[in-house]
């Protein structure tokens, strides 16, 4: 089971495309997996002959786990015999194998499975199995091979010196978001006659697993400011009809807050980060997610990648790319990994303002109300005036772990001016 994504440690088989026996092209779609984020084919590394598959439709698997074992040809591998697929990142490869990286091997090899994103290769998983090594200590064994992966070598260093480093405690990042390990218990409900009960579906049932541990993780807090977007507005009146014939698609709000808010994180870092236990990781990549309503009710968060690095047109064209994907249900894995900031629009339905769930493990999460005209007090050279303006309530949720009230107020703040100061003549 291929990584998926940050955040996303199992999916669910839904569907296998080929059956044992069959021949497959590299490429070749396999089987259907879904995830709480997204479905998706997965295709075949390599050529050959399906031999055998390790689960059943319905079965959740973890990732990283052999899910399907495939005969190569001789000259794929270096023997006729079975083959079994493993990670293309795999740092160790014998002579004459392809970049593939599929090894000739026992399928039943038992290995130690790790939830982290760091990749073990199965020899090192298979000693570590046999030491009684831990995944706890595995993860902290530092690694001299490409980009910082353990070797064999690594590994035998660290068992002769075990004692002395097994006296250090390590914090990963799945011990730092797991939920407490004593929950409130829920309360207990009861159906009266005439009352319906629907089943969650997988999707619902994993979002809201998702919502609870956000919680339990991190210590929520929410700032709001008001901001007048008059100018933008006006802008956007005058330049849909001719972006709507030029490019035959709208222009929203939407890329136009994604355009500020990436600003926003370039100035102010802190909220650009994750935590992993007492460390702050601050993100190089500027990469915000938008959430989106699918057509079952369900939420997922599409998410444009270098934000800061695109003009209003290219975001533009990639919000609306992004929303007709998940509307018509052809979101790829890709296409919903790697944020680093959310974005929810709780003006969809008239909301004036809302305190929305930070989207793990990201720490802040930017609301945008519903636009409204409203009477507002300005200030002008010949005194104060009461004028009908564009208004708009933002309300950013963060983690308190990292965000103070300070940082948030001062992201919040700098969101207004550049949202207050939209060049009304600017160009698309």
């Amino acid at each position: 089971m291929p990584k998926l994504g940050e955040s996303i440690i199992e999916a669910t088989i839904t569907r296998w495309i080929k059956n044992p026996g069959d021949r497959i092209e590299e490429d070749d779609p396999i089987v259907e997996i879904a995830t709480d984020k997204v479905d998706s084919e997965i295709p075949s590394p390599v050529e050959g002959k399906l031999l055998k598959v390790m689960f059943n439709e319905g079965d959740v698997v973890a990732v990283g786990k052999v899910i399907a074992i495939i005969e190569t040809e001789p000259d794929q591998a270096g023997s006729g015999e079975s083959a079994e697929t493993v990670p293309a990142a795999t740092e160790e490869k014998s002579p004459g194998l392809p970049e593939s990286a599929v090894i000739p091997g026992p399928a039943t090899i038992e290995t130690v499975e790790s939830n982290s994103d760091r990749f073990y290769s199965p020899l090192v998983k298979n000693i570590a199995k046999t030491e009684g090594i831990t995944q706890q200590e595995l993860d902290k064994v530092t690694g001299t091979g490409k980009e910082g992966r353990v070797t064999k070598d690594d590994l035998m260093a660290y068992l002769k010196n075990r004692n002395a480093a097994t006296a250090q405690p390590v914090q990963t990042q799945a011990s730092s978001t797991a939920a407490p390990v004593s929950k409130p218990a829920a309360p207990q409900v009861f159906a009266s006659n005439g009352d319906q009960i629907v089943e969650m579906d997988r999707m619902r049932k994993l979002i809201a697993d998702h919502m609870v541990m956000s919680k339990q993780v991190s210590p929520h807090v929410t700032s709001f400011i008001e901001v007048d977007v008059t100018n933008m507005v006006k802008w956007r009146e005058r330049v849909k009809d001719d972006f709507l014939k030029r490019e035959k698609e709208k222009i929203t709000f939407t890329p136009i807050f994604i355009e500020a808010a990436a600003q926003a994180l370039k100035d102010l870092p802190g909220v650009n980060a994750s935590v992993d236990g007492y460390k702050v990781i601050l993100r190089k990549n500027i990469n915000i997610g938008m959430a989106a309503a699918l057509p079952n009710g369900n939420l997922i968060v599409p998410v444009i990648k270098n934000a800061d690095q695109k003009n209003l047109l290219g975001l533009a064209k990639d919000v609306n790319s992004l929303a007709n994907k998940a509307r018509s249900n052809k979101l790829d894995p890709d296409d919903i990994t790697g944020g680093t900031f959310t974005i929810t629009n709780l003006g969809t339905f008239g909301s004036i303002t809302g305190s929305p769930i930070i989207n793990q493990p990201q720490v802040a999460i930017l609301g945008l109300g519903v636009i409204k005209k409203k009477p507002v007090v300005l200030e002008t050279p010949e005194g104060d005036v009461i004028a009908i303006r564009h208004m708009i309530i933002l309300s950013l949720a963060y983690d308190h772990r990292v965000v103070d009230g300070a940082l948030g107020g001062m992201y919040l703040q700098r969101m207004q001016q550049l949202l207050e100061s939209f060049d009304i003549n600017r160009s698309i």
